[in-house]
């Protein structure tokens, strides 16, 4: 069974079991998080979507580790001008565990709609 949820922007595909990067939250090792912006669930017959989200869905993950990632570095320059600057950072994540990925979804049927039907106009000028 696999999910794809929204996370700080960007659509991410789980897996039971999986272990990934996520942006950094304000939590310690070992806590629980859980995912409630679940966009499409999928794995046993057909997958479920979501309009925008799957209603009753989410998936729960336990966080490993908080780590810090490569380095970037950021150079400005401006050519013949003698300016050059250099910073940079380290962006911080979370490594977490995907646990269970609950399903709960309700089955949306397509309403059928209907179209009223206006009374034409007759002009009754005598």
């Amino acid at each position: 069974m696999y999910a794809i949820i929204e996370d700080s922007g960007t659509q991410i595909k789980l897996t039971s079991g999986a272990i990934l990067e996520v942006d950094l939250r304000e939590c310690s090792d070992g806590d629980t998080l859980t995912f409630d912006k679940v966009l499409m669930i999928g794995g046993d017959g057909e997958p479920t979507l979501g309009t925008p989200y799957v209603e009753g869905a989410s998936v729960a993950a336990e966080v490993l580790e908080e780590f810090k990632g490569d380095k970037l570095d950021i150079i400005k320059f401006k050519r013949r001008k003698g300016y050059r600057r250099k910073t940079g950072h380290r962006q911080r994540y979370l490594r977490i565990k995907v646990g269970e990925i609950s399903a709960k979804a309700k089955k949306t049927t397509k309403k059928k709609t209907t179209k009223k039907k206006t009374a034409k106009k007759t002009d009754s000028e005598e």
